[in-house]
C-alpha cells in the first residue's frame, strides 16, 4: 500500500447568477424491444441491453424513483426515460443547442441534468417532463457531472476549469475556479457530508468546503494517472477511476492513506466508477469493453464482457441488485443484475 498526501487550497468565486426559465415539455415516446444478452463464457450474472432511439448516443444514466431509468441523449439534446419492463422510452426535448452530459435524481424525484450545450443545469419533472433551466455564469463551462450535498445544494463540474453550486430553492448559481485549471470531471458526495471531485486533465481529486466553496487538492500516488470519476462508499472513502493508468484507487481521508489496483487485461482504461449499497466497486473498462466488479475485501476483479462491441460505457449508477450504464457507442443502456457479492 502506498500512502501519499499532498494538499493545497484555493477558492476563487468568479460569478454568480439567479436565473430559472421553464418551458412546457416537448416529448416523444418510442417502443423498443429489450433484448436480454449473455456475455461470453464466465458470465455470472444477467447482462441485459436495452436499445434507445437511434442516434441518441446516451452518455449518463440514473435509476428513477418509480423503477425506470433516465438517460442523457447527448447527440439529440434530450433526456430520455426507459421502462425496463416494457422497453418503452419517452424523451423530453431540452432545448435548442442542448448537449446533456450527466443526470442524477434529486430528493424531489426530478432528473437534474448538466447540459454542456445549454451551459446550464436543467431540471426535468418526473411526471410532466416539464423543463426548467438554470444558467451557469461561466461561458463555455463544458459542464460534466453533478451531485447533491447534505443541505440539498447541487454541486457540478465543468471541464473548462470550474466547479460550482446551485441553490435549487433560489436558483442562484456560484462558480469557482478549479485548482490547476481545466479538467474538472466526476463529482460525488460522501455520507460524512464532504463533496469530492476529480480532475482528468489535472490528475488529482479535491475536497470542496461546502460552506466557503474552497477546494483542497489531494494527489494520488501515481503521477499523471488521469483521475476521471469519483465515488464514495459507506465509510466516506473515496474511490477513483484512473483513466490513464488503467487503475482503481481508494483514498481514506481519515488516515490520508491511498491504495491503487490495476485492472486486469493488457491495456485497461478505467472510465467510470460506482460503489453499490454493499460497498462493492464497479468500473467500466474501455480497453476490455467490459463492466468490472471489484471486491475490496478480497481485492479481486470480476469482468463482465459487454455483448456489443465498442459499447463505450462512460458512467455507472445503480440501485439494490442492479448496476446501470449507458452504451454511448451503441445507442443502448445496459444492466448488470443479480451480480455475485
Amino acid at each position: 500500500m502506498l500512502t501519499v498526501l499532498l494538499a493545497a487550497c484555493t477558492s476563487s468565486a468568479n460569478t454568480s447568477t439567479t436565473l430559472a426559465t421553464s418551458s412546457p415539455p416537448s416529448t416523444s415516446t418510442t417502443t423498443l424491444t429489450a433484448t436480454p444478452s449473455s456475455t461470453a463464457a464466465g458470465d455470472r450474472s444477467g447482462v441485459h441491453e436495452f436499445p434507445v432511439p437511434t442516434g441518441s448516443h446516451p452518455h449518463d444514466v440514473a435509476p428513477a424513483a418509480e423503477g425506470g431509468v433516465w438517460y442523457t441523449a447527448q447527440a439529440t439534446g434530450k433526456l430520455g426515460h426507459l421502462d425496463p419492463l416494457t422497453g418503452n422510452t419517452r424523451e423530453a426535448d431540452l432545448g435548442s443547442g442542448s448537449a446533456p452530459h450527466g443526470v442524477i435524481v434529486g430528493a424531489d424525484g426530478a432528473a437534474w441534468v448538466t447540459d454542456g450545450g445549454l451551459n446550464a443545469i436543467v431540471r426535468v419533472d418526473p411526471h410532466s417532463l416539464a423543463v426548467s433551466t438554470y444558467a451557469v455564469p461561466s461561458p463555455s463551462a463544458n459542464l460534466n457531472t453533478a451531485t447533491f450535498d447534505g443541505g440539498g445544494r447541487l454541486w457540478f463540474t465543468g471541464q473548462s476549469g470550474i466547479y460550482g453550486r446551485l441553490d435549487v430553492v433560489t436558483g442562484k448559481a456560484d462558480v469557482f475556479n478549479a485548482p490547476k485549471g481545466g479538467g474538472s470531471y466526476g463529482i460525488d458526495s460522501c455520507p460524512d457530508g464532504t463533496v469530492w471531485f476529480a480532475s482528468l486533465a489535472g490528475s488529482y481529486i479535491a475536497r470542496i468546503d461546502v460552506v466557503s466553496g474552497a477546494a483542497t487538492v489531494v494527489e494520488p500516488p501515481t503521477s499523471g494517472q488521469g483521475a476521471r470519476r469519483v465515488w464514495c462508499d459507506s465509510k466516506s472513502r473515496v474511490w477513483v477511476s484512473e483513466w490513464n493508468a488503467g487503475q482503481v484507487a481508494m483514498y481514506e481521508p481519515a488516515s490520508g492513506a491511498w491504495k491503487e489496483w490495476r485492472l486486469p487485461g493488457a491495456r485497461p482504461q478505467a472510465y467510470a466508477v460506482f460503489v453499490d449499497d454493499a460497498d462493492v466497486v464497479w468500473l467500466t473498462d474501455f480497453g476490455a469493453n467490459a463492466i468490472v466488479r471489484f471486491d475490496p475485501t478480497s481485492e479481486s476483479f470480476t469482468p463482465f464482457p459487454l455483448p456489443s462491441p465498442s459499447a463505450e460505457v462512460r458512467q455507472l449508477l445503480g440501485r439494490h441488485g442492479e448496476v446501470w450504464g449507458a452504451e454511448s457507442g451503441t445507442d443502448k443502456l445496459v444492466r448488470v443484475s443479480g451480480a455475485p457479492r
